[in-house]
């Protein structure tokens, strides 16, 4: 019996209203079918390709390496918008961001979204969050108020940092500010490991997401060893890197392998408590990047994401779930995008979707991987803010093409099989013309769906929001370089 609701939420009651029936529908599936545990490890800024899985034999990711022996694997996962705070927000609603009006860094996620943590805490899962948050919109070393943290119960997170040797954090009710006292993906995974001991004691399962923030770029280097284990000198680069515009991208790119290989040992300890406390057979564990960057490719500084190419839209996305068996170890290309994600983990969870979400349920694929989909998928930039080789734009993804297209013209069109580093853009070449007009009905017809066909430039979506009556001008929101202060709160203005 699915849950039927409008397409938006009005107010704090109607949402309240909402959760109940979310409740009341699913408390019965859950007690018949049984309950699992979900684990969610995000980590920020992580590109497709650096993993050892994925096929480069560079990067040190042994940890993660093994997950994907017993996971499936989703090697067409895209960021739905490649910036921190859009794509958090699609992850935790399931919806776009042209329809909750998170289109940028720094916003503040209406309470009145039905979010991830709200719907597993009403079918009554304990709800746990550390790490990186991006989503209050009130200064980026502030306590996010518990009223504010949708749903999340236990709470040892905060709203951003990227100093890894010494991250900020407010634990539960406390308004004080601490610090983790090392790496912080070392610090975050021993007390999350604090958290399975007693949340395997209890008898309601847990949703326990860790937002890790690196290996997102940072002037705060990794452990030393980790440094060690990449000397610039013999790293090799993607042909489609432009060495001699960006001589240092070999130091950035030890700094960026360095941080993968000790956040992959993170993982792997938390990998290994979850089976010690015998909880890895009834549990589902994802793991997955909110981006990627592109270090250099295509003419693109390092650190820089947002842009339509695979280095920063395409991201890893790992699943294992209770009674995986034989599909352990298997991929699919069969496209996903972020506000797929909630649909099909609800799904698996037996919780009833709401009719809010936008996404689509793949837990048929999750769980017949060798049945691919060749889907069209939307990833889009609706308020580009740093220096990019083109503006806004809408795209899809399915399992072999890339297609996007700017306000004014399509740009990009690459055979992702047969040109994997997309350095040979078909848009506009004659013995092509079919195959780009067939990528443009399929644009067409997604944008339709989520009510943005025919798109605008941005200024149309900074109205549409409110955040023009705000005076945000097109520069990045601004948020206080003082932990002890604060910011105005820019929220989009929705239906």
């Amino acid at each position: 019996m699915p849950i039927v609701t409008s397409n938006y939420i009005f107010s704090k009651g109607t949402k309240l209203i909402l959760i109940s029936l979310v409740f009341v529908i699913t408390a019965l599936k859950l007690t018949a079918q049984g309950r699992t545990n979900i684990v969610f490890i995000l980590v920020d800024q992580w590109r497709s390709t650096a993993f050892g899985y994925a096929g480069n034999d560079q990067v040190k990711t042994p940890f993660i390496d093994n997950l994907s022996k017993e996971s499936v694997s989703f090697n067409n996962c895209v960021s739905v918008l490649a910036k921190c705070t859009p794509y958090r927000a699609a992850l935790m609603t399931g919806k776009y961001p042209t329809t909750t009006g998170m289109i940028m860094n720094d916003l503040y996620l209406p309470e009145k979204e039905l979010c991830m943590g709200e719907i597993f805490k009403a079918a009554g899962y304990s709800t746990a969050y550390y790490g990186k948050w991006h989503l209050d919109g009130n200064g980026r070393v502030n306590n996010v108020q518990p009223e504010r943290r949708q749903g999340f119960d236990y709470w040892k997170a905060s709203e951003c940092s990227h100093d890894f040797n010494k991250m900020p954090y407010y634990e539960n009710d406390d308004p004080t500010l601490k610090y983790w006292e090392k790496y912080s993906p070392f610090a975050i995974e021993e007390d999350a490991e604090k958290y399975l001991d007693q949340a395997s004691k209890r008898d309601n399962p847990f949703l326990l997401f860790l937002s890790l923030e690196t290996p997102h770029f940072s002037k705060h280097l990794a452990p030393q060893k980790y440094m060690d284990m990449y000397p610039p000198s013999s790293l090799l680069l993607p042909p489609n890197v432009m060495e001699d515009k960006f001589p240092k991208v070999r130091n950035e790119l030890q700094q960026y392998y360095a941080h993968c290989t000790a956040t992959d040992e993170a993982i792997g300890r938390l990998i290994d408590k979850i089976k010690a406390l015998s909880l890895f057979d009834n549990t589902i564990i994802v793991f997955s990047a909110d981006h990627g960057e592109m270090m250099g490719s295509h003419g693109v500084r390092p650190q820089e994401k947002q842009l339509a190419w695979d280095e920063a839209v395409k991201t890893p996305f790992l699943i294992r779930y209770p009674g995986i068996g034989n599909n352990a170890g298997k991929k699919t290309l069969t496209p996903i995008t972020t506000p797929d994600v909630l649909p099909t983990l609800l799904s698996l969870s037996n919780i009833s979707i709401p009719r809010s979400i936008e996404g689509i349920d793949l837990s048929s694929v999750v769980k017949n991987p060798e049945k691919q989909k060749d889907r069209a998928v939307i990833f889009m930039s609706v308020y580009p803010i740093a220096p990019t080789p083109f503006s806004e734009y809408r795209a899809i993804k399915t399992n072999r093409f890339t297609y996007v297209k700017t306000p004014d013209k399509p740009i990009m069109l690459f055979d992702n099989i047969i040109d994997p580093y997309e350095m040979n853009n078909l848009v506009g070449k004659p013995e092509h013309k079919k195959l780009q007009d067939k990528m443009e009905k399929q644009l067409q017809r997604e944008l339709k769906k989520i009510g943005d066909e025919d798109f605008r430039p941005y200024q149309f979506y900074m109205d549409k929001f409110g955040f023009s009556e705000l005076g945000i001008k097109k520069v990045e929101v601004p948020y206080s370089s003082n932990p002890s202060k604060t910011t105005r709160v820019y929220s989009p203005k929705t239906k």
